[in-house]
């Protein structure tokens, strides 16, 4: 037999979470035109970083795939080819990212792969809009991670600009560029890296 607590009390008391919010001014996010700004360590989309210079700072190493709970990342490396003066270089150290892709159909943004990394290549931005409506635009090119030019950058290929050796950069140890970079142009930028990407896709189709 139920006792009067039982019978009286606790429905009242399971209804106080209903009553409390029929009282409550309804809030409305005003997204996406009023966007709440995230945490300063947010994880979201990635972006792939470069040296003061322009040069990439990936090697290549495919040590973010390999740490890929999801396997949602594919890397292909190359060794950078040094011309007369130097140019003809990607990244300062033997090796470069070739190919670049992450799949947000299976990223779980972990955050795993920014902790592989060893030349702090691979960070994670605050963008988190990412829906599509299309499954192909949500596999991410290198040409979209990449991190854009900024004035004093220079896009490669080049001779390193910042130091004598891989070593230089690491350490920090830059030496001032030796000419005056171009004005950079965000539009301009942008036009040309779809262009290269562009490329790249009749390349990867021709193999």
């Amino acid at each position: 037999m139920p006792t009067l607590k039982e019978q009286f009390w606790d429905p009242v008391a399971g209804f106080g979470v209903t009553f409390r919010t029929m009282f409550k001014k309804v809030v409305t996010e005003q997204y996406p035109f009023e966007k709440l700004p995230t945490a300063p360590r947010f994880h979201g989309r990635h972006q792939l970083n470069r040296w003061p210079d322009g040069l990439e700072k990936c090697i290549g190493c495919e040590l973010c795939a390999w740490a890929c709970p999801a396997d949602a990342i594919y890397v292909e490396g190359a060794s950078n080819t040094d011309g007369p003066d130097g140019d003809g270089r990607f990244s300062p150290g033997e090796r470069y990212g070739r190919v670049y892709q992450i799949n947000y159909l299976r990223c779980i943004l972990c955050g795993l792969c920014i902790e592989a990394c060893p030349t702090r290549a691979l960070t994670m931005t605050n963008e988190y809009e990412l829906a599509d409506d299309n499954r192909a635009d949500l596999i991410y090119t290198k040409n979209e991670l990449l991190a854009p030019l900024l004035p004093g950058m220079e896009r490669p290929p080049h001779a390193m600009r910042l130091g004598d050796d891989e070593g230089d950069y690491y350490r920090g140890q830059f030496k001032q560029p030796a000419a005056e970079q171009p004005e950079f142009h965000l539009e301009e930028s942008a036009l040309r890296d779809l262009a290269q990407g562009e490329q790249l896709v009749e390349d990867g189709d021709q193999r």
